[in-house]
């Protein structure tokens, strides 16, 4: 473990630097600079405060654009929180804050919170992800693993029963193995257990749980025993420190490269996106304006935070949402789309209906 520390430091920082902490705010102000450059918004200089609290996943590509946007925005205060999926959907159908990131699709209960409070929202896919399972580099026997075998890990019925790694597959060392995960309000987690055990949520709960994406980076690459699952970025910014597995979802195991997550092979790719208040939009220039920067930009903030641009066309379709103020969501609150196969099927189809109010493309073609 010693012989690690230096290169797992040097890691860390560049995760902690170009990512930020989970659960922790990144503010964007005065006279900051950041990452300026690209396409403005349009329009003069903007001032005024913009609140995004939310997934820790989104959050490097969403304080990638907050450093571009107040490179040409100095009035502007930006601040970017990752506190989970969860939280930032609670504080955003509450009102306080203007922008929601998300690495899951809104669900019913907070689109019911959202209506009950009266946010209507405009739902905006803005890259792909594939979550990274990954191993202490140590470990040269899990190379692969099934999504039965990952079930078999974290189902609710392997807590306190399934603990060595020769109880996951036959051949594997009898040696213990220690579990590192997101914490219950994560979109991420929500994901990963509805793929891998069959139900959002069901996870065994002996399990070292956080918000913060970089903790679990740092346990797996200090435990030669470890498993842990984030986010692709932060994967992408210690492959040094920890080691991904092959999915096998029925096709043969599948790495996370940035290929296989936009073709969907890897079997826990998905789309991350960010949620916006209508009733901001029209109140506050500076949201509008930030918005309009992030998705004149949005091949260039996603690159930065270290995830996959969608393809062009679907990027062109998710502008077209935008501009049109197309309300609602996509997904029918249970994780699944409401129309189509795809996602650029259902961008196409003319949005969704469920939640945020009326579907304003859907009004204006019908």
């Amino acid at each position: 473990m010693r012989v690690l520390l230096g290169a797992l430091t040097l890691a860390f920082a560049l995760v902690l630097a170009g990512c930020g902490g989970g659960g922790q705010q990144q503010e964007q102000g005065g006279n900051g600079g950041g990452g300026g450059g690209g396409e403005t918004g349009g329009g003069g200089a903007a001032s005024g405060e913009i609140a995004i609290e939310g997934s820790s996943t989104v959050l490097p590509i969403s304080q990638a654009a907050a450093e571009g946007f107040q490179g040409e925005n100095p009035d502007a205060r930006v601040t970017v929180g990752g506190s989970g999926t969860g939280d930032g959907f609670e504080a955003f159908c509450g009102g306080t804050t203007q922008i929601s990131d998300a690495s899951r699709p809104i669900e019913s209960d907070e689109i019911q919170a959202c209506e009950e409070a009266g946010i209507e929202f405009v739902e905006l896919p803005v890259a792909l992800d594939g979550i990274s399972v990954v191993v202490n580099p140590e470990n040269d026997y899990a190379t692969d693993l099934t999504l039965e075998e990952l079930s078999t890990m974290w189902s609710p019925d392997s807590e306190g029963s399934i603990t060595q790694w020769d109880q996951v597959r036959s051949g594997f060392p009898a040696e213990p193995f220690t579990l590192y995960g997101p914490g219950t309000e994560s979109g991420t987690f929500d994901f990963f257990t509805e793929v891998v055990n069959g139900e959002e949520g069901a996870s065994r709960a002996d399990y070292n749980a956080s918000e913060d994406d970089n903790v679990i980076l740092e346990g797996v690459a200090g435990d030669p025993s470890a498993l842990g699952y984030f986010g692709y970025a932060y994967f992408q910014s210690a492959q040094d420190a920890v080691r991904a597995v092959a999915i096998d979802g029925g096709e043969g195991p599948v790495e996370p490269t940035p290929e296989t997550i936009a073709d969907g092979s890897y079997p826990l790719s998905r789309p991350l996106f960010i949620y916006v208040s209508t009733q901001a939009l029209d109140e506050n220039p500076a949201v509008a304006q930030f918005v309009e920067n992030y998705l004149a930009n949005l091949d260039q903030y996603v690159e930065q935070g270290g995830y996959i641009a969608l393809p062009s066309e679907t990027s062109q379709l998710v502008q077209q949402r935008y501009e049109s103020r197309t309300t609602g969501s996509l997904y029918n609150g249970e994780g699944d789309l409401q129309s189509g196969s795809t996602l650029q099927e259902a961008l196409q189809s003319g949005g969704g209906s469920t939640g945020g109010g009326s579907t304003m493309m859907s009004e204006e073609t019908t």
